[in-house]
Formats: C-alpha cells, structure tokens, sequence
C-alpha cells in the first residue's frame, strides 16, 4: 500500500520531528545564553514571519531564483550536447574528459575569485551555478549514452533504420533516467553554489547578499531566519521539480511505499 507523501500521518510525524529538533534548538539557547552565538528559536521564527512581508526579501528570492534556473539551463543545454558527443565519440571524450576532471577538482573559492575577476558581481553566482552543474549532467549523459546495447545499435544498422529513430527509440530513453538523476543532483548543488558565490560577489539583489550583511552587522536574528529561508525555498524548489519530472503522468507528488 502506498502513501503521499504529504498524507495526514506523514506530516503529522514531520511535525513532531519538526518539534522535537526546535526543543533541541531552545535547548542549546538556554544554555549558552548568547543571542549572537545562537539566537532563541521564537525570535528567528518571528523574524522570519517579517521578512514575509517585506518587498525586497521577495525580490532578492526572485533574482537568486532566477540565477540558479539560468546556471542550471546552460549547463543542461551544454551538457547535454558535449555529454552526447562524447558518448558518441572517443576523440570529444578525451578531450573533454580533462576539463571535467579539473572542474571537479577545484575548490569552489577558487572558481569564484577568478569569477570575480572576469564578470560583474550579478553574473558571477551564473557562472559558479554552471560550473557546478555541467560536470554531472556532462558526465550522466556520457554515461547514459554508453550504457546502450550495443547489440541494439548492430541490429539498427544491419536494417537502416534512420539515425533520427535510432536517436528517438534507443538512445534518448536509455539517457533519460541518467539525466533525471543528474538533474534532480544539480539543482540542489546549484542552489547551494549560487547563493555561496553571492555572498562573496555581493550582487545588489540576492538573499546571498543579504546573509553577509548579516554576517557584517553580527545580527544572528537574520543569519538564522535567512538560512531557515534559503533551505526551505531549496526543498520546495525540490519538490515542485520532482513532481513535474519525475512523475507527470499521474499529477500527484512521489508516493512512497
């Protein structure tokens, strides 16, 4: 028997969890007794309800929203097209190959102080989004592409079968669950990245902005409710985005069993 997610029991016992690691919070307050170290759970909560309803709170959710989306669109678009290209052929592989390896292996700061050589402080987060993504949809692809049978592939051409078939009836759905899986990663790694790399370029609208204002005005208050923010707009941002892909047939959120 399966059960939504979002069924009455489910959220009746996120709830509790939800509860329980709050009392975990207000405990460590009322020991260390330092609003600047931890700040009481009520205050942030009842800070968090303002930040609701002011106008530039929305807007900067809005710009860095729309950064990721666009990081994430181009490393998609170009990850999908090397990824292929090189699950097709050794030569673009390997010399793709080494890039992929040196992305993955640079430290994050790197890539946006060079950034922030390169481009304005608003593309930087774009830029640092893409990075971060493009390895893994590149690398899911590549993978996707040689994961195919190959005794399929001998068949198709043994009775020349259009190479667009061949692309729409063998390769895309061996490739779709690799680009699912590399896509449902990148989003949260994406966000994650993005709003890093606006703390440290400062764009004029960004809630990564708006936390080292924080950090430099030492108001906890705001550093916590804009954290609780940024980590509940990542998971609806997940959820909404599993419940298209994932399964758009049905029109319901996952179910679990």
């Amino acid at each position: 028997m399966t059960n939504s997610i979002f069924s009455g029991k489910n959220i009746f016992v996120k709830m509790l969890i939800l509860f329980a690691w709050l009392a975990v919070w207000q405990a460590f307050y009322s020991i260390i007794q330092n609003e600047i170290l931890i700040p009481a759970p009520v205050d942030v909560l009842t800070r968090l309800g303002e930040l609701l309803f002011i106008r530039s709170f929305w807007v900067s959710i809005f710009f860095t929203i729309s950064r990721v989306f666009i990081g994430v669109f181009l490393a998609v678009a170009a990850g999908v097209v090397l990824g292929i290209a090189s699950g097709l052929s050794k030569l673009f592989y390997d010399m793709l190959s080494p890039m992929v390896v040196a992305i993955k292996s640079t430290p994050i700061m790197s890539f946006i102080i060079v950034a922030l050589v390169w481009f304005g402080s608003n593309n930087v987060p774009i830029f640092i989004c893409f990075l971060i993504a493009f390895p893994i949809v590149w690398t899911n692809i590549q993978e996707g592409i040689q994961s195919v049978d190959k005794k399929l592939l001998e068949m198709a051409t043994l009775y020349r079968v259009p190479k667009l078939k061949i692309l729409m009836n063998v390769y895309l759905p061996e490739i779709y669950p690799f680009f699912i899986s590399g896509f449902l990663t990148i989003i949260g790694l994406g966000w994650k990245a993005t709003v890093t790399a606006e703390v440290l370029s400062h764009p004029m609208h960004a809630l990564g902005s708006r936390l080292y204002d924080a950090r430099i005005a030492i108001n906890s208050i705001d550093l916590f409710a804009l954290t609780l923010s940024i980590i509940g707009i990542s998971l609806l941002i997940e959820l909404i985005i599993i419940r298209f892909i994932t399964n758009p047939q049905k029109g319901k959120f996952l179910s679990v069993s």
